[in-house]
């Protein structure tokens, strides 16, 4: 009879013990796998600041993912950030040369070591400010970003900066009626050099009883005549370059000097008025240049961008409107994708506003705004043909998240292609700066002067 291996009671046979020690040996190599291991500390590969009167974004690229934590402290005002899986590094220690004197909102950053594995932001306030911090995934040529904004709990409102900026302009007084809802006076419309202001259009009594008149209420300041207001949107900004010359020059760099130029004549005009929805190098979300032109209830919205493709030969100015039922070419399509991709490279906080609100926003675009805005894009194509070849000699168009203000025209002005060298040069050039400027002021003026839309504004 076979001797008997198997457990019994409390005693193992021989036998038993041998296969009791091979499970356990077994048991053991399956475990040790999954003891994690200490993850190694993260590289910082770049820290930047963009401070602007809009708000500051204090940007931490780095080479994985982090967690960060946030709170703030008042008395005095401070913002508390504090980073797992950073060490030391003369990278963070840069961040505090990088505070700039003249930030509307840092008065001076503190870094240092908490604890293992954590290191500690603290910023000095110089108000109290409404923060968000966000992470985003690689991009282009980003690797992962922690992104600290700062904005003020209390924003400026955009009609009374433009107010201030006027100073003893008397549109002013108009623009202060207006921001208070009350009724100011008929502006007649700006005229183009050379030509004259055509008479009004007789109007037939209606065929029908007029109704009876609702209750008085007070006057919308979308239907009250004032200074007409141009809506200038500089391209891109702070993280978001733009496209990027063979010789290094920044597209958000030159479209900001067109936008300035362009307000400066705008504002140079009788009964007209500009407004930049950026002002200086910072990044600016799609939606929110949107909003911006439509909170200051502008008549146009002019984008400006400087054109790139992979061919150097490339050359030419164009402009764009939207479409609602596909783009008009396939170069159409693309661009606006890559327009579109902005609000990515520049880094959104997804979760900071109600991304169905918006959607339903930018949905609303209608015919006559379509309509509107091939009017004056083609307006502004014909004057930019005069200083500058032409890539496209119709207006295009396309689904650009930027023009889907849903009661303004817009268009998108591409001035030159910035990745060819020749037109590169022109775009630094001041004077050709100027002379594009123009050209779509020009283009604009002569929409005005034509547009029955503007009795629908007052009427």
């Amino acid at each position: 009879m076979a001797k008997d291996t198997r457990y019994h009671g409390a005693k193992l046979t021989p036998s038993g013990q041998s296969r009791r020690r091979l499970v356990a040996t077994a048991t053991t190599l399956l475990v040790l796998p999954v003891i994690p291991r200490l993850g190694h500390a993260a590289t910082i590969l770049a820290v930047r600041t963009w401070p602007a009167d809009d708000y500051t974004r204090v940007t931490l690229e780095m080479d994985s993912e982090l967690k960060a934590e946030h709170f703030t402290l008042t008395g005095p005002d401070r913002l508390v950030v504090d980073i797992e899986g950073l060490t030391m590094s003369p990278a963070l220690n840069s961040l505090i040369s990088k505070v700039q004197p003249n930030d509307p909102y840092i008065q001076t950053v503190r870094v240092g070591q908490n604890r293992p594995g954590v290191v500690r932001l603290v910023l000095d306030l110089k108000q109290p400010i409404a923060p968000q911090v966000f992470t985003l995934k690689p991009i282009g040529e980003y690797k992962y970003r922690l992104v600290v904004d700062l904005y003020p709990k209390i924003a400026q409102d955009p009609l009374l900066a433009i107010m201030e900026s006027m100073e003893s302009d008397p549109l002013a007084e108009v623009l202060e009626k207006l921001a208070h809802n009350e009724p100011v006076a008929p502006a007649p419309v700006p005229s183009v050099k050379g030509q004259r202001t055509p008479p009004p259009v007789a109007t037939k009594p209606p065929a029908t009883p007029a109704p009876v008149s609702p209750p008085a209420t007070a006057p919308s300041p979308r239907r009250q005549t004032r200074p007409i207001l141009i809506a200038i949107d500089a391209g891109h900004g702070g993280e978001d370059p733009g496209a990027i010359g063979p010789s290094g020059t920044y597209e958000k760099d030159v479209v900001l000097q067109i936008a300035r130029r362009l307000q400066k004549l705008v504002d140079a005009q009788p009964n007209m008025k500009a407004y930049l929805t950026r002002d200086g190098d910072f990044f600016v979300p799609l939606h929110v240049r949107v909003q911006k032109a439509r909170r200051v209830q502008a008549d146009l919205f002019v984008s400006i961008h400087a054109d790139a493709w992979t061919r150097p030969t490339a050359r030419g100015s164009s402009v764009y409107a939207l479409s609602q039922n596909g783009a008009s070419s396939a170069a159409a399509r693309l661009l606006a994708q890559r327009e579109n991709k902005a609000d990515l490279i520049g880094g959104v906080n997804l979760g900071a506003h109600n991304r169905q609100v918006a959607q339903v926003l930018l949905d609303l675009s209608t015919a006559a705004q379509i309509n509107d805005s091939l009017r004056v894009g083609t307006s502004v194509l014909s004057e930019m043909g005069k200083v500058n070849r032409l890539h496209k000699r119709q207006v295009e168009q396309a689904g650009f998240a930027v023009l889907k203000a849903p009661d303004i025209p817009s268009i998108l002005v591409e001035t030159a292609f910035i990745s060819n060298p020749e037109e590169e040069r022109l775009l630094r050039s001041a004077a050709h700066q100027q002379k594009l400027a123009s050209a779509m002021l020009s283009g604009i003026q002569q929409y005005f002067e034509a547009s029955p839309a503007l009795a629908a504004r007052t009427g």
